[in-house]
């Protein structure tokens, strides 16, 4: 009984897991893309030089993993092919907890994405994940014998369905911007308030007396005790947001950015910005004069870039520089527009879909 029954609910479980983790990334290609680009710089500098060429095909690389977890994961609980998947979700989960397993024990990844912004993962968390999912599919190469190959034509029918929807699902993302937004900077958040602690922060002070550790919620003043460690109580309390921030030659901005009505434009990097849908952006900036909207560029560029793009422009507005990282988490969109009324985050706009001025207006009127 229990070897009949056991390859069934392995199936649902894993091929369920699959299909979450997939349909997650499927609403965010770019952002798995951009993880893999973390990963290739560290193995191109740890293991193999070669790893760099990857770089360019990240993006590609990013739909057919996201899409083939989702269709595998189908595949696994309709019971298509079931050997051919077996071995597929093997292959690939093995390359995942390689991932992982790197990103753990040598802490150069420290975010997988293994379920993109929507659930994050310590780096053992994830490794752990990866290696009961390995077991589990080991088992089912253990009843590989008794895996049926046939399956209802219905059944194909819906692997093909869930192969098209993720594939025009993950193009429709990365041509606009995801379909939900699970990041610190989504629509309607107040980055102000996000980059404070949302309560005060509580440690726990680890000491040494009389060759004893003791665990203290306040520092002691008693000069007995040896400091050893602090641990903080209330992670949770920590601010949403640690890393925005906006400067120039003259210094940080970032408080000028996040005061009044601004329409930001970013640009994750100038040499890979798309050029075009520049002149919506024209449009946009002229059309902006004296509504009290100010636009700004913010890019993880030189001073020398920034200027010099503003003046091909005639754009006539302020540029300010910004970490790369940060902003590619804020907009996955080379560039890409956010709307931001003092301090919140109004809109953001993919760079095909760059607002009109009057619908700007109308927006900040509301």
């Amino acid at each position: 009984m229990l070897k009949q029954t056991m390859p069934y609910i392995i199936r649902f479980l894993v091929g369920g897991l699959f299909i979450f983790s997939g349909l997650i990334k499927v609403n965010d290609p770019v952002g798995t893309a951009i993880k893999l680009e973390e990963y290739f710089d560290v193995f191109s500098n740890d293991i193999a030089s070669f790893f760099s060429i990857f770089k360019d095909y990240a993006l590609e690389i990013a739909v057919f993993l996201v899409v083939a977890e989702v269709v595998l994961g189908v595949m696994l609980i309709l019971g298509v092919r079931l050997k051919l998947t077996v071995w597929a979700l093997g292959i690939m989960i093995l390359f995942f907890t390689f991932l992982t397993f790197y990103s753990a024990y040598f802490n150069k990844v420290t975010d997988c994405g293994c379920f993109g912004d929507a659930i994050k993962l310590t780096p053992w968390e994830s490794f752990t994940k990866d290696v009961i999912l390995l077991v589990l599919i080991g088992i089912l190469f253990f009843f590989k014998n008794d895996l049926s190959n046939q399956s209802p034509n219905w059944a194909k029918w819906v692997v093909r369905s869930s192969l098209l929807l993720s594939f025009v699902l993950a193009i429709t993302a990365i041509r606009n911007l995801p379909f939900i937004d699970f990041r610190a900077y989504k629509e309607g958040v107040d980055i102000t308030t996000a980059m404070k602690p949302s309560a005060p922060l509580q440690y726990n002070y680890i000491m040494k007396k009389d060759g004893k550790e003791v665990v203290l919620d306040q520092y002691p003043t008693d000069e007995s005790y040896e400091f050893v460690d602090m641990v903080l109580v209330n992670e949770d309390a920590l601010p949403k947001i640690s890393d925005f921030a906006v400067w120039n030659e003259e210094g940080d901005f970032t408080e000028g950015i996040l005061t009044g009505n601004k329409a930001v434009i970013f640009v994750t990097f100038m040499a890979k910005m798309n050029t075009d849908h520049l002149g919506k952006i024209d449009e946009m900036i002229n059309g902006l004069q004296g509504s009290g909207i100010t636009p700004v560029l913010v890019a993880a560029s030189s001073v020398d870039e920034i200027e010099a793009l503003i003046s091909s422009r005639n754009w006539g507005i302020e540029g300010y520089q910004g970490d790369a990282t940060v902003i590619k988490t804020i907009m996955r969109s080379n560039p890409g527009i956010m709307l931001i009324r003092e301090g919140v985050v109004l809109k953001k706009y993919h760079y095909r879909n760059t607002p009109s001025p009057d619908e700007i207006k109308s927006l900040f009127a509301q």
